[in-house]
Order: structure tokens, then C-alpha cells, then sequence
């Protein structure tokens, strides 16, 4: 079993930053591909990028590439979503999801755990 604990949420004005934190838990965290979606309200759950088990080859969605960085360290079991110069189309729950069969990918049927979600709110 995987828990994944999401933190660093809240109310940010447009322009600023926020950095969420996915803490999991079990030994075996570091080979398992771990991503970050989002829902806004009335909208489906999105991919906003992902990340493999070593740190390497992000991928970003066309809406915040540029703009935010998946980053993970496997010493302390957590992976990192820096989200730079936010917009109010931004707002969301944002929801960090793992994969302990390997796959990865920005589909959601590819992740078997996943987070709480931790509220994003992006003023104007």
C-alpha cells in the first residue's frame, strides 16, 4: 500500500507562487513514476505533468509548461510541484498521484494511488 499525503495549498494572488509537497509513504517510492493532475470546478481531472522514478524526463501540460516545475527526492519519499507566475485559471484541486506498476504517462487509468488533493485558489 501507498499513501500519499498532498500540502502546501491555499490562496495565492495572480503573478505569485506556491510550492505543493506530496509526502508517501513505503520503502519502495523512489520506482514508482509519480505525477500531479488537477480538477477545477465542473471540469474533468487533468494531467499538469509527471515525473519518472529517477527525476528525469518532466513532462508539462501545454497550459503550464514554462511555468511549473515537477521536481521529486527520493531520500525524503516526496515530489514537488513548484507553480510559478499563477493565474486564476489555475484554481484547482491538485492531486498528486503514484504508479507502483511503472507505467507513468499523463493518463489517469495509469495511476493506482493517489492524494487527498490540496486546494489551489488564484486570486485576480
Amino acid at each position: 500500500q501507498v499513501q500519499l499525503v498532498e500540502s502546501g495549498g491555499g490562496l495565492v494572488q495572480a503573478g505569485g507562487s506556491v510550492r505543493l509537497s506530496c509526502a508517501a509513504s513505503g520503502r519502495t517510492f523512489s520506482i514508482y513514476p509519480m505525477a500531479w493532475f488537477r480538477q477545477a470546478p465542473g471540469k474533468e481531472r487533468d494531467i499538469v505533468a509527471t515525473i519518472n522514478r529517477n527525476g528525469g524526463s518532466p513532462y508539462y501540460s501545454d497550459s503550464v509548461k514554462g511555468r511549473f516545475t515537477i521536481s521529486r527526492d527520493n531520500d525524503k519519499n516526496t515530489v514537488y510541484l513548484q507553480m510559478d507566475s499563477l493565474k486564476p485559471g489555475d484554481t484547482a484541486v491538485y492531486y498528486c498521484a503514484a504508479d507502483s506498476r511503472g507505467w507513468g504517462g499523463v493518463f489517469l487509468s495509469s495511476y493506482n494511488y493517489w492524494g487527498h488533493g490540496t486546494q489551489v485558489t488564484v486570486s485576480s
